[in-house]
């Protein structure tokens, strides 16, 4: 596949999934879009899914080979564990756990805050009770200056 056809099928297929466009997204997947494959913003497929919530899309990513933890860079930066529970759609938390998305990452290239940290400043509740059953740690309390 050459590559102006791989970057427009990777672009639709990240707008199939950011709008839970389920038979679309398996339309393009069948025709060769890459499951992991970033748009030319950055954003992958899996990361517009999550912080949509959509968990059906998601499955469909992860059992195609969408990397769980795979961050999206650019303007969309961060691990679509995070995205899902920074909004609270536990249904997406839950996918992503499922297929491997490790609770203890930090998103940022390990610099930013953990699933856990997002879910738990929401408050979503629920999703910090899956993230926390899955293993996820709530990170030490700050150091006070001395």
């Amino acid at each position: 596949m050459n590559l102006r056809r791989s970057k427009k099928l990777s672009r639709r297929l990240v707008a199939a999934a950011a709008f839970g466009d389920l038979p679309r997204v398996r339309a393009l997947l069948r025709a060769g879009a890459g499951p992991g494959r970033a748009d030319a913003d950055g954003t992958t497929p899996l990361y517009a899914a999550a912080v949509q919530g959509e968990a059906a899309v998601a499955r469909v990513l992860l059992a195609a080979g969408a990397p769980a933890d795979a961050e999206s860079g650019f303007g969309s930066e961060g691990t679509p564990l995070c995205a899902a529970a920074c909004w609270g759609h536990t249904e997406a938390v839950r996918a992503l756990l499922e297929h491997g998305a490790d609770p203890g990452l930090r998103e940022d290239h390990g610099t930013g805050r953990t699933a856990l940290e997002w879910a738990a400043a929401g408050p979503y509740p629920d999703v910090v009770e899956l993230l926390t059953a899955a293993g996820a740690q709530s990170p030490p309390p700050p150091r006070s200056p001395r």
